[in-house]
């Protein structure tokens, strides 16, 4: 009869058939491709449009001037977003790169990609598998399977084991029945496939401004062609005044300005360890309403933690450190000194049975940078009473402790773990396991019994999960457990990462809600929600089940139960998608969370997803809009600080170029309603769009925040760009400079000037009242004086450059004649800046006025949050 396995021809034969055993990957885009995709953009259509309408015209330097801003944009982007794919790219992969299997009858390393159906495979601890597989022989075989379901206690495998979990305790072997896509894990990730992601925020408040611009500029230029061409003026200079009319309307540096403050933020978040694999997710995380979070991995460490030891004597320590990190003090209750084990021998002889019926590995080495390399192999439980040996300096090396005489290997049946070690000449043996199991090995009283039973439940009410120990000298070998001595009972959990509590504080700070969606038990979700404060009870615990009937009852009745709950346990990889789908009907701008298969269809169908860097599926980052390289639920708060600064700086742009624009179409407004000459030629106002104002526009992306951010209201889906402070703002700043400018330009007229003298001029006011309103554009609220000067230097440098180029010009022959300008005198010059200056003082009073008609009211708004 023919052993198991497959020979090399067969294998190969179903390599060919069934394909490599890896996951359809995207395809990766190429630098031409992800060019392209920089034109899909509103605001691009629309410079695209001026720049086929100035080849049409003649308009030759025109064209030139946009066609320039276009190939900046889709450079500045393209680069960005390439270098975040190869962050992306970098990061470590699922799948193993070798597996052990039977092949031509023999055992051998196979790469993983070539596992085909029909193989068997050879698995033991710390293995991770690559490919389903039927067990066909298993001895203490546990897996942890919290990549597929969330859960982070490793379960025991006798039938089935899925590709890309993780071997932590025993041995099997098995025959694969499926590969690459027709896995559990493939399964999850068609799901990620099906539909797309949520439109960013960001494209949509531009794509609605677009909308409004555009609208508004087409009717302006109507009306205005339809007067000029009623009061008989030549063809052509209505057709000169249109060009000039769309180049002033439209924002031509903003597409540029956007993409600038995007990739400012992208590196500034890299800074904060989050990889941003697609740029428009910088603005979409400080966008966000609702982070829906992961527990396993995300919110906790992944990690079993003995926190706490309850002796039989009825003392209790309080162990501090999550993971298996070795640092952490013991400490008696209420009692801040550290205990000592030569002090507390119960505690150690409590931690030495732990250490000694145990399987697993853990070291430390020290780095060149004195930083500890950790090597741990073995199951979650055992790891974590190895843990608390380094904690209380106990000897951890396997070669200086008490010989093993003999092991019995934890089994889900026997529900323990032992060890019989020589110890000063007796034979002496350890006992870890369940409670219930291990007082009918020893000998206590009723009462201590009772007293045991009480503190189990206590504990477990908490959300712990909790074993006893025991250990004896061996009087009779043939029955070695009776007789023994009950030592205390010890607290474990996957713990909170230590700066989870602080981060969902500081995001309900900033009003945004958190939610945890687990695939773990209820019980234990509700002892983690409530050190998060996101449920008091139970009742604010829902499970997959009630999900699964409120969903059967109605639409209505399943978004009822997402919207007023905050803690989702024992969750399906669907219903976290279906939670992330409620959550966006209900009009929530949603961040998604995780690490594992199971959360990457909800990352992919979140407004942005946010996966686990280092401990994150290959799936999960491939469906992230952003991954954290450090796995810390607090740099997901930094990541959103940064993303409203990204927005705020992107307003601020925004209203620089928007309110300099529509001053320069009240200029030609008011000449064409007067009757005047066209003030400003199309080429002179591409000029200061693109090029004067262009500098300061980009210098202002890198405004650093205002201190503000994490205090602010998350933006409601239904925002626009421009809101009420920002329409004040432009229109009182828009009026002021149109009507000076145009004042200056009719003034000079009557004066007797030529024409060309009055635009040169108005261009020139026009350069300084964009330099001043680069300053004033500093914050919508807050006093320029109370800025600090040098906190932006780049916008002083900007200011200067742009001053410099535009004089520059005036000396510069033929550029000078293509811009139509010269020099200007110092009497000139005295009454130009002092008419700039005047902006600086009405934008200071507008903002004194507004701070005092609505400080009250955002006072009252943050006491009614608060009460609420």
């Amino acid at each position: 009869m023919a052993g198991p396995g497959l020979s090399s021809q067969a294998a190969a034969e179903r390599l060919e058939q069934y394909g490599p055993n890896c996951l359809p990957k995207p395809a990766r885009l190429s630098l031409i491709r992800l060019f392209i995709l920089q034109f899909k953009s509103a605001f691009i259509y629309v410079l695209l449009a001026a720049f086929i309408a100035c080849l049409l015209l003649g308009q030759i330097l025109n064209a030139i001037f946009i066609f320039a801003v276009l190939m900046l944009n889709a450079i500045i982007g393209t680069v960005q977003e390439y270098s975040a794919q190869q962050a992306a790219d970098a990061l470590s992969k699922l799948v193993p790169s070798q597996t052990k299997v039977i092949r031509d009858g023999h055992p051998k390393m196979v790469d993983s990609l070539s596992l085909v159906p029909g193989d068997y495979i050879l698995l033991t601890n710390g293995d991770r598998i690559g490919a389903d597989i039927k067990i066909e022989k298993h001895n203490q075989f546990k897996v942890d399977e919290s990549a597929l379901t969330g859960e982070s206690v490793a379960v025991n495998k006798t039938d089935l084991a899925f590709a890309g979990t993780l071997v932590t305790h025993g041995r099997a072997e098995g025959e694969v029945i499926a590969t690459g896509a027709r896995t559990q894990i493939g399964q999850i990730a068609d799901l990620v496939r099906q539909g797309g992601s949520a439109k960013p925020p960001l494209m949509q408040r531009i794509e609605r401004f677009t909308l409004i611009i555009a609208i508004a500029t087409l009717i302006i230029i109507a009306l205005i062609f339809g007067l000029t061409l009623l009061r008989g003026a030549d063809l052509s200079q209505v057709f000169l005044l249109g060009v000039a009319l769309a180049v002033s309307a439209i924002p031509e540096g903003l597409p540029a300005a956007i993409t600038v403050a995007l990739a400012i933020g992208m590196k500034r978040m890299s800074q904060a360890n989050v990889i941003v694999r697609k740029l428009v997710a910088v603005e979409s995380l400080g966008s966000c309403t609702y982070i829906a979070s992961d527990k396993t991995g995300t919110l906790t460490v992944n990690e079993m933690t003995i926190s706490q030891i309850s002796l039989l004597t009825g003392e209790r320590y309080h162990v501090a450190g999550t993971g298996l990190t070795p640092t952490g003090l013991v400490h008696k209750h209420g009692h801040g000194v550290p205990v000592s084990t030569a002090r507390d021998p119960e505690l150690y002889r409590l931690a030495l049975t732990g250490v000694l019926a145990n399987e697993a590995h853990l070291s430390f080495e020290a780095e060149q940078n004195h930083a500890d390399q950790m090597h741990a192999d073995g199951d979650g439980v055992d790891l974590a009473f190895l843990a608390l040996g380094y904690k209380l300096n106990l000897e951890m090396d396997k070669a200086k402790q008490p010989p093993q005489e003999q092991l019995f290997a934890y089994e889900s049946e026997n529900q323990f773990s032992a060890s019989i070690n020589l110890i000063e000449g007796r034979s002496v043996i350890s006992v870890k396991g369940a409670v219930e199991k291990l007082l009918t090995m020893c000998q206590l009283d009723a009462q201590q019994t009772q007293a045991v039973l009480d503190e189990t439940h206590w504990l477990a009410r908490h959300g712990y999960r909790v074993l006893a120990l025991a250990s004896g000298e061996v009087c009779d070998p043939h029955h070695p457990l009776a007789g023994l001595d009950f030592l205390g009972l010890v607290a474990m959990s996957d713990p909170l990462r230590e700066d989870a509590i602080e981060a969902v504080a500081l995001c309900q700070q900033a009003q945004i809600k958190v939610a945890m969606i687990t695939g773990d038990h209820p019980v234990t979700a509700l002892a983690l929600a409530r050190q998060l404060k996101l449920a008091n009870d139970q009742d604010g615990v829902i499970t997959g089940e009630q999900l699964t009937q409120a969903q059967q009852q109605s639409l209505a009745e399943f978004d009822h139960l997402i919207a007023s709950h905050r803690v989702f346990a024992r969750v399906q990889p669907r219903q976290k998608m279906e939670i992330t789908e409620s959550l966006i009907r209900q009009g929530e701008f949603v961040a998604m969370t995780g690490d594992g298969v199971n959360d990457a269809p909800a990352l992919k169908h979140a407004h942005v997803g946010i996966a686990m860097g280092l401990k994150g599926t290959d799936v999960a980052r491939e469906s992230a809009d952003l991954v954290l390289t450090d796995d810390r639920f607090s740099s997901i708060v930094k990541g959103i600080i940064e993303g409203r600064i990204v927005y705020n700086n992107i307003r601020k742009v925004i209203y620089l170029l928007i309110s300099t624009g529509a001053a320069e179409l009240l200029l030609f407004i008011l000449s064409v309603l007067f009757a005047q000459p066209i003030p400003l030629f199309p080429l002179q106002i591409l000029w200061l769009n693109l090029v004067t104002n262009g500098v300061q526009d980009v210098a202002l992306a890198f405004e650093p925040g205002e201190g503000h951010e994490i205090d602010q209201p998350p933006r409601r889906p239904s925002e626009p760009i421009f809101d009420r402070l920002m329409l004040e703002r432009l229109i009182v700043s828009a009026l002021w400079m149109g009507i000076v400018a145009f004042g200056l330009f009719s003034l000079v007229l009557a004066m007797g000037s030529s024409e060309n003298d009055a635009r040169n001029l108005t261009l020139m006011l026009m350069v300084l009242f964009e330099n001043v309103h680069a300053l004033n554009s500093r914050s919508e609220r807050n006093s320029l004086l109370r800025m600090p000067v040098l906190s932006n230097p780049l916008l002083l440098f900007g200011i200067i450059l742009a001053q410099g180029i535009h004089i520059g010009a005036s000396y510069t022959p033929g550029l000078s004649q293509a811009l139509g300008i010269s020099p200007i005198g110092l009497g000139q010059w005295l009454m130009l800046l002092s008419a700039a200056s005047t902006l600086l003082f009405i934008d200071e009073y507008h903002k004194r006025l507004w701070r005092q008609q609505h400080k009250p009211k955002v006072r009252q708004a943050t006491a009614d949050r608060q009460l609420e």
